[in-house]
């Protein structure tokens, strides 16, 4: 079985012990999370990578973060609340994210080799090249970041 496959088991077997529970948020979350990766892997007309499955459900967290933004700007402080628990239980089933420390240590790193190989430091003309550096080393070592989180901090370092 594939580990995408392996994911999905995960997630089937995680949603019948909150039915059993009677856990009706977590039971529908989980629905959530087994119809997203269900559909993507009927798009791809193949079984998902575990790279493709953490995609999947890195795309749910992006899309439920920019929900609780818009209900928060409508002031609808309970929609924002439910998407924020939503996101708590996709998260159990991906890697843990790096913290900004974390980030900001990879793109120290990641700008010193930069340096040596450019011959000068980047500035924020290399933005895209050091982007791709950033998302290949995390992709390399099976590490998660916040994308907006990543940008942040790359423009900081370009800009300093």
């Amino acid at each position: 079985m594939s580990e995408a496959g392996e994911l999905e088991a995960l997630v089937s077997q995680q949603m019948i012990a909150a039915m059993k529970a009677k856990d009706a948020d977590r039971t529908g979350t989980l629905r959530l999370i087994k119809t997203a990766l269900k559909n993507r892997s009927i798009e791809k007309r193949a079984p998902l990578t575990q790279a493709e499955g953490e995609q999947t459900l890195a795309t749910m967290i992006k899309q439920r973060r920019d929900s609780i933004e818009q209900f928060t700007k409508g002031n609808r402080p309970e929609l924002a609340a439910k998407e924020a628990s939503e996101i708590t239980i996709i998260e159990e089933f991906l890697p843990k994210a790096l913290d900004e420390a974390g980030i900001a240590t990879l793109i120290g790193g990641i700008f010193t080799e930069l340096t040596a190989s450019l011959g000068h430091k980047p500035g924020p003309k290399d933005m895209g090249a050091v982007m791709k550096a950033v998302q290949a080393k995390l992709q390399a070592e099976g590490l998660r970041a916040e994308g907006r989180t990543v940008s942040d901090l790359v423009k900081k370092e370009l800009a300093g």
